[in-house]
Parts: structure tokens; sequence; C-alpha cells
């Protein structure tokens, strides 16, 4: 994990992205996903950019069932970016990281 984008699990998603003030994206991995570790440098450089604007969180579905579950993950990546506490844009599979600032940006 980078130093921007921050990891969340099950128990602190309520607060931490649902309760964000900030638009939130959340990218939903495994460490055994080839797509996920190609795209975590994109995420990484998308949350340093937006850094203060928007929240970037890693959920590792393995260990966190409970949120993937809930909003229908179904293939890995994908990211999700949350406002007022409503999914706004989901993105499937290995992205560039231009196409991921571009849906934070809508949001900012």
């Amino acid at each position: 994990m980078g130093n921007f984008a921050k990891s969340v699990n099950d128990t602190e998603f309520e607060t931490n992205v649902l309760g964000s003030d900030k638009p939130v994206l959340v990218d939903f991995w495994a460490e055994w996903c080839g797509p996920c570790r190609m795209i975590a440098p994109a995420v990484e450089a998308v949350a340093e950019e937006y850094e203060g604007k928007a929240g970037v969180y890693k959920m590792n579905v393995d260990d966190n069932p409970n949120v993937p579950n809930r909003y229908g993950i179904r293939g890995i990546p994908t990211l999700i970016l949350f406002k007022g506490g409503q999914e706004q844009e989901r993105i499937v599979g290995g992205v560039s990281r231009d196409v991921i600032a571009n849906v934070i940006s809508k949001y900012v």
C-alpha cells in the first residue's frame, strides 16, 4: 500500500467512506489479482493528486467480504466513486490513471 491511498475495512467503511464530506474512491482488490496490481500505481498517483480534495481507499475483498457483497462486486478490480454516501460511478477492470482521475474530477 502506498502513502496516499489508505486501507479501509468492513468496520470502517460507513465512517470513512459513506460519512465523508468529500468524494471518496474505493478500489476493491485482492493480492492474487493481476489487473489489481497493474492499476495500483495509477490509484496511488490519483490519491496523491487529489489529496485533501477527495479520499482514496483500497479494500481487500478477501479480508472484507461484507461491503463488496453489499455493492455487488463480482469482478475485480472495481473502483466505486461515492459522494454524499451514495455510489456515483463505477469502473470495472484495468484502466489508466487518466480514466480514474477523470471520474474523480467530476465530483471535486
